[in-house]
């Protein structure tokens, strides 16, 4: 080719720079004209600046073409065309990022899948091999620094693709692109020192996806099939329009996309992304992630029956899964929720990729490299199947961090037109971003969320802009609330769906998160809600949980494994399935802890051998640890501590449980008969809150009384008296205390079964039943201590005092003889001994005593360890409302207990 000198009023080494992009559209011959450039003959480097031009055709120029790279590659007469470019379903367009092409393995790998696409024609968008367009970009910043080390950034850049391309091809191929590589990269060695000239960043990073195109189209062609590689800067056209962001230009791009294959009309065309022109044939780029924006303007361009994206994940989830574990693949999107999403900081597509094919209704399907059988995720029109389900009508939810609320309030706003028009010009003069507004229908108030590092300037401006409204009180604040976040629902279907947001507001409620703003349009494709940062993950897992999966997921901490908490594990473990299968309730032990050693997990403990890793993986017991551990647990919103103790201690602890949001279950009597006013105190904490507090099991064990209580109260009923025997333990001693058996033996024989505490005495005392007396006068309003309730006790005086358990049992015999009185004088009465609780409430008090009942008495009945209790009541005034059943024993307790569970996860909102 014979050279043509060019006068350039530019220094030489910004007339080159200017220049080089069009070195890098000669890496094949066309018949069309290209520009060619010598860096041997570079007058800035020793020599002199030429310019080639193809056989038989004069190229015409001036000084100020210098500025159009592209416009000889795309030059071609009209008559020249003679391949009119087919579109429609025939083409299928691939899209496969950095990932997908990060390594030799992984291209041969994109080729099999575009050579297993069985459609007429491929059109295949690539992005740069993973972290090359990081490396580009870092090597022009070092460049700019004046960092020499840039040259050995860019020969790890040059070493990373030769390596690939040993790997990869063979033969001419290999050597062809090596050739272009090894030319491409002296190119850019040269260029570098020309970093003012300001399409040069573009120019540079945009080489990885050249690399990369011809190295698929090589791999593919080398299978045996016609494949073409395509520039895109010869096609795609776009122009600026505002700040890291373009527009194409589809009429134009469509043209040259006509161009270019009237010359090479290949059924598989592998193209590169993320790279594209101006008007002015100035190379340019679609910004970061701007690949899928490519693959689906090319897509519409042709007509594409489908766009696909590859990518290294199975699809689009329903959340975000580092937040939410159990997010799930979303197995189709509308285009307006996939907008959405990504507007909300969703991984989904670059934000501006919907655009091109929506308005030619062309799906675009999320899809796995790795994961081939994996279906993905399709995103196109709305199906018209609208079932108005819930479970269906929100597709998924997103958060956005970092955030702060400005708050504009006044009575002076109301009714003043152009207030939030001053309010958000002073923002926009700022230059800060706007994230959400919201504004009460009363114009007293308006806030708004900007990114949390703009909030300073914005605060300042408006304190600036309305001082005298502020002065004189028109205004009487601007508020700044930091630390604040954004959790979105999205969903299409959310404006046909009657309930969507009271089932959000709910979930969040009963999660104990406070919401601080909210916002939804019209067109209800979205609810905003601001709340504070550290509460964002909860919030997004209770929504999750509560609003996709329809799935209670509790999180339980069980305080106590002994007898009737490693009861409760095992019953755990046997039913934990079937309720998460048959009733969506998903229940996780996430720590046991004992009095010694406690075991932690932060996704749930393996209930089949949680006793083997109590044994082995404990760690030593720390109350407050577990305690911190439940609450610090971001994997699920829903906490409930259980305890299983009868410890005064811990139930010291229950009303900090609930103030931090953990709901309380237990058996333990000591909080509900402990001092008065820490009961009301926890009582008023539970009902003023979303937390949860149940102790069905503090009486009768399995048997519901507290609810059949609650149940007469809260209907209207009024309590007159409560009569009951109370105590498993007792009812079983004096059922059996009968004929000629003496109370002693009778004693031993329920201690050796296990219905007794290891000393007697604790259930003769009475004081057990004294506890359940003075919860039950509570719950029905009396304001009682536990010394109010007189007691008698069955421990004789001279006892009492015995220092062991065993000396008490060898002593206990020498009062045979009285209990044998006492039997005696009651069955000549016809009567039996039973030892019972009494509340009256007409008078307020209670008092435990041992009574004599008639033998055709329902107390009479009794037999085994069973509790009975008598409500007489306004309307059970003839005749009691009778509850009786099991009293004691650690399956019945241990299933009170889960009954509450159960319970809890029915109000968080489990169908029942």
């Amino acid at each position: 080719m014979r050279g043509l000198a060019v006068a350039s009023p530019l220094p030489p080494a910004a007339a080159a720079a200017r220049r080089w992009p069009r070195a890098s559209f000669s890496g094949r011959e066309t018949s069309t004209q290209c520009w060619k450039y010598d860096l041997s003959q570079d007058r800035s480097l020793g020599g002199s600046l030429r310019i080639g031009q193809s056989q038989g055709s004069l190229l015409r120029h001036h000084s100020t073409n210098l500025l159009r790279p592209a416009a000889a590659a795309i030059s071609v007469e009209q008559d020249d065309i003679n391949t009119y470019l087919p579109k429609g379903d025939m083409w299928s367009v691939h899209k496969f990022g950095g990932t997908c092409m990060g390594t030799p393995q992984r291209i041969q790998s994109v080729a099999d899948i575009v050579l297993g696409d069985s459609s007429e024609r491929k059109l295949v968008i690539v992005s740069a091999m993973s972290k090359v367009t990081d490396m580009m970009y870092n090597l022009v910043h070092k460049a700019q620094s004046r960092d020499d080390s840039y040259m050995i950034a860019l020969e790890e850049v040059f070493e990373k693709h030769m390596a690939a391309a040993k790997d990869l091809l063979d033969g001419e191929d290999l050597a062809s692109f090596l050739s272009q590589l090894h030319s491409d990269v002296s190119s850019l060695r040269a260029m570098l020192s020309a970093i003012y000239i300001e399409s040069f960043s573009d120019f540079v990073v945009g080489h990885g996806e050249l690399w990369s195109a011809q190295m698929l189209s090589y791999a593919i062609k080398k299978s045996g099939a016609p494949c073409s590689w395509m520039d895109t800067r010869e096609v795609l056209v776009v122009k600026p329009s505002g700040p890291n962001q373009v527009d194409p230009d589809y009429l134009e791009s469509e043209n040259r996309l006509q161009k270019w294959f009237s010359r090479q009309p290949a059924e598989i065309i592998v193209a590169t992304g993320f790279i594209a022109s101006t008007a002015e044939n100035i190379p340019t780029t679609l910004k970061r992630d701007g690949s899928d924006f490519s693959a689906a303007i090319i897509g519409s361009l042709v007509r594409a029956r489908q766009v696909t994206i590859w990518t290294d994940v199975d699809g689009v989830f329903s959340a975000d899964p580092r937040k939410v574990s159990e997010a799930v693949i979303l197995s189709t999107l509308s285009y307006q929720e996939a907008w959405e999403m990504s507007y909300f900081g969703a991984n989904v597509l670059h934000p501006r990729t919907i655009i091109p094919v929506m308005k030619d209704n062309i799906p675009i399907v999320i899809r796995n490299m790795f994961n081939i059988s994996a279906p993905g995720t399709m995103i196109c029109r709305q199906p018209a199947n609208d079932n108005g389900d819930l479970d269906a009508c929100v597709k998924s939810f997103a958060t956005i961090d970092n955030l702060a609320l400005v708050n504009v309030e006044g009575t002076g706003m109301a009714g003043v037109p152009g207030t939030s028009s001053a309010i958000f010009s002073v923002v926009k003069d700022v230059g800060a971003n706007v994230i959400m507004i919201s504004q009460a229908s009363s114009e007293h108030s308006i806030c708004f969320a900007v990114p949390e590092k703009e909030v300073a300037a914005v605060s300042a401006a408006l304190h600036v802009r309305f001082r005298e409204a502020l002065a004189v009180g028109r205004l009487s604040k601007v508020e700044v609330i930091n630390g604040c976040s954004i959790l979105a629902a999205v969903g299409l279907r959310m404006a046909s769906t009657p309930g969507v947001s009271a089932i959000l507001f709910d979930a969040l409620a009963k999660a104990n998160i406070n919401v601080r703003a909210i916002a939804q349009g019209c067109s209800e494709y979205n609810i905003t809600v601001v709340l504070k940062q550290e509460d964002c993950v909860r919030a997004l897992r209770a929504a999750h949980s509560r609003f996709f999966l329809s799935k209670t997921t509790l999180a339980v901490g069980i305080i106590g494994p002994g007898l009737i908490g490693g009861t409760l594990l095992n019953q755990l473990k046997d039913q934990a399935a079937v309720l998460k299968e048959n009733m969506n309730i998903d229940l996780r032990v996430i720590g046991i802890t004992g009095s010694s050693t406690m075991l932690l997990s932060d996704t749930g403990i393996d209930l089949t051998q949680w006793k083997e890793l109590l044994r082995k993986e404990a760690e030593p017991a720390d109350l407050a640890n577990f305690v911190r551990h439940m609450s610090d647990n971001h994997v699920f919103p829903n906490k409930v501590l259980v305890d299983c103790t009868a410890d005064t201690s811990v139930a010291s602890h229950y009303y900090d449980w609930l103030k931090k949001g953990i709901h309380v279950i237990t058996p333990n009597k000591k909080a509900n008969s402990g001092p008065l006013d820490q009961y009301l105190k926890l009582r008023t904490l539970q009902r003023a809150s979303y937390t949860h507090y149940f102790y069905e099991a503090t009486v009768g064990a399995g048997l519901p009384i507290i609810s059949t209580l609650r149940g007469l109260l809260e209907t209207g009923d009024k309590i007159l008296h409560i009569e009951g025997i109370f105590s498993g333990t007792l009812s079983y001693i004096f059922n059996n205390f009968e004929g000629t058996r003496t109370f002693s033996d009778v004693v031993a024989e329920a201690k050796e079964a296990g219905y007794t505490e290891p000393d007697p005495r604790d259930d003769l005392s009475g004081t057990d039943v004294a506890r359940k007396v003075i919860i039950l006068a509570r719950e029905s309003g009396l304001t009682l201590e536990l010394s109010d309730i007189p007691v008698k006790s069955l421990v004789p005086e001279a006892l009492a005092s015995c220092s062991s358990a065993d000396e008490f049992m060898q002593k206990l015999p020498s009062f045979d003889e009285d209990w044998a009185k006492q039997r005696s004088e009651a069955e000549a009465a016809g009567e039996v001994l039973r030892y019972v609780g009494v509340v009256d409430a007409v008078n307020q008090k209670g008092q435990v005593e041992l009574r004599r009942y008639k033998r055709d008495h329902p107390f009479a009945q009794l037999s085994g360890s069973d509790n009975i209790i008598a409500f007489t009541t306004s309307r059970y005034k003839e005749q009691p409302l009778i509850v009786r059943g099991p009293g004691a024993g650690a399956e019945v307790t241990a299933g009170g207990v889960f009954c509450d569970i159960l319970r809890l996860a029915s109000s968080l909102g489990a169908p029942s």
